[in-house]
């Protein structure tokens, strides 16, 4: 088990499920709206996989910031329909 945190195939398989989420949810109808929110939980699994697997730090903060955009882009589109 402790293999699957050093090489980051933990991460892997929690982004297999974010991708399922992602399906699922668009061919419900809802895959649009909850897009960025997706996103911004897939940039920071990356950011966890970087930092489990020893990558550069510049990478953690690519990341990082992805993350960040993407939350910002849920933020706003979540005060413009009136549901922040």
């Amino acid at each position: 088990m402790e293999g699957w945190f050093v090489s980051g195939r933990i991460v892997d398989a929690l982004l297999a499920l974010v991708l399922l989420e992602a399906i699922l949810f668009y061919r419900a109808g809802r895959g649009r709206a909850l897009l960025p929110n997706l996103a911004a939980g897939a940039c920071l699994l990356l950011a966890l996989r970087a930092a489990l697997t020893g990558a550069p730090p510049g990478w953690l903060g690519l990341w990082l910031a992805f993350a960040g955009v993407a939350h910002g882009l849920d933020v706003a589109g979540r005060w413009r329909a009136g549901r922040a």
